[in-house]
């Protein structure tokens, strides 16, 4: 009775231990799962992320939602891993084979029957050639590393580029609407004016269109805006009706370098002039592994056969003894012609990629030649119209303003004086938007930030 009681005991005991277990462990996971919402809630997570779009839209966020969603840089990584398993591969020895016999019919030896047998082989390639072709292996490698690199530095391109033409778009809204608002009030004058008898009707239909024509850009800038949301969220793996807010304006950069130097980094930093430099290193290496594979590769192997009992009155003594050999062979590249024309298409193909190397340099060159051109021109219209002409325009508006309210002034010269202004104001949102643009540009194709020096390494 005892004993069964304590056996009662001990099970109580077990129950209450494996159900507080799993009560700790029910509880550690929703503290888990309520830690992963808050999370996903707080201001770092999907949500809070999404929420801060709506409201107002910061470059860098964008960026780093966009490195972590965008297909493209996504299926660039899983390529470069794609050939980092390739190189594991390439490197390898081929699978051994493994092959068996059976005889229907024995076949009659010395020692007995031979029933069945069974060869084991492994191919070997010339020493060397395994390593010789890890190294070409290794140049993928490579190159996929600088492609994903190319394709995340594209993405900070275009989404960049895309920011700076939705804060101009959205700039020249909020300089439409305020000059929308001026025009109406000068219709207002002009109607006063007009029953007064101090205004022509020409000036008050001048008026009416320049307003009507704001009317029209506003409309036309709205759209843009909304297209040109739809193409940021694209690029950020978003739905293209997702929520954005407004853009915040992005301070001014300059570029330290000079447009010599700028060719230097591209030498050294830019992706497809390294991409061409390692595929010609590559090459060089090709050559070496089509002239190893020209010479023979090797196969050893282990032959086993299954011998049976001689029907014979004189059996000699190791009658049924299994038998066991060792097999070696090799391939034999006698057909000359096709090893030297092995050889050749790797000279033609290394020649091929020293030419490729030398053309893609020279084109990029040329891309940092003519956008270099384009950034010096925006430069020069920001200059102007910030301190020259805008100043200039908007003292003539105000005092054509003034000699309007005072009836010294023509309405129709006020109008004229305005849309010049106002043509101005978006003529130098248009300049800092094409400065910034352009420079992001230039620092995809030097393949370094700009605005910063660096410490400049050449390659040999």
């Amino acid at each position: 009775m005892k004993m069964k009681k304590e056996l009662t005991m001990k099970q109580m005991l077990k129950i209450v231990f494996v159900g507080f277990s799993f009560w700790l462990g029910f509880v550690s996971v929703c503290l888990a799962d309520n830690r992963t919402s808050e999370g996903a809630k707080g201001p770092g997570g999907a949500q809070g992320i999404e929420a801060r779009f709506a409201e107002k839209l910061s470059l860098s966020d964008m960026l780093s939602h966009a490195y972590a969603s965008n297909p493209a840089v996504t299926a660039s990584k899983q390529s470069w891993q794609v050939f980092i398993e390739n190189y594991r591969i390439g490197t390898s020895y081929a699978d051994p084979q493994i092959s068996t016999t059976f005889y229907p019919s024995p076949i009659e030896t010395r020692l007995g029957p031979q029933d069945w047998n069974l060869t084991l082989s492994q191919a070997i390639p010339f020493p060397g050639t395994l390593s010789q072709k890890g190294k070409v292996l290794e140049s993928d490698v490579t190159i996929s590393r600088l492609k994903l690199d190319r394709t995340v530095k594209e993405m900070v391109r275009d989404l960049s580029s895309a920011y700076y033409e939705l804060v101009y778009i959205q700039k020249a809204i909020s300089i439409a609407q305020a000059n929308l608002r001026l025009n109406q009030e000068l219709v207002r004058m002009g109607d006063n004016a007009y029953a007064l008898d101090r205004a022509q009707l020409y000036d008050i239909s001048k008026a009416r269109a320049g307003t009507a024509q704001i009317q029209y850009d506003i409309l036309l800038l709205k759209e843009l805006e909304q297209t040109e949301k739809a193409g940021i969220n694209t690029l950020m793996n978003r739905e293209p009706n997702a929520p954005l807010g407004r853009a915040m304006a992005l301070d001014p950069r300059e570029p330290v370098y000079t447009l010599e130097a700028v060719y230097d980094l591209a030498m050294v930093h830019q992706e497809d002039i390294r991409i061409a430099h390692e595929a010609f290193e590559q090459s060089k290496e090709s050559v070496k592994l089509a002239k190893l594979q020209n010479l023979p590769s090797f196969k050893l192997g282990l032959f086993y056969a299954g011998i049976g009992k001689p029907d014979v009155p004189n059996q000699p003594s190791n009658a049924g003894d299994d038998a066991l050999g060792v097999q070696m062979g090799l391939n034999l590249p006698l057909w000359f012609g096709k090893n030297r024309s092995h050889t050749a298409k790797a000279l033609a193909l290394k020649e091929k990629a020293r030419a490729d190397k030398d053309l893609v340099a020279n084109k990029i060159k040329d891309r940092i030649s003519r956008l270099w051109f384009k950034l010096d021109n925006s430069r020069r219209l920001i200059t102007l119209y910030e301190d020259e002409m805008l100043p200039q325009a908007m003292a003539q508006v105000r005092t054509a303003q003034i000699w309007v309210e005072q009836g010294q002034g023509s309405l129709a010269d006020f109008l004229e004086i305005q849309a010049t202004a106002y043509n101005f104001q978006l003529s130098l949102e248009r300049a800092r938007a094409d400065f910034g643009q352009t420079l992001v540009k230039l620092e995809q194709l030097a393949g370094v930030v700009l605005d910063r020096k660096i410490q400049m390494k050449k390659e040999s």
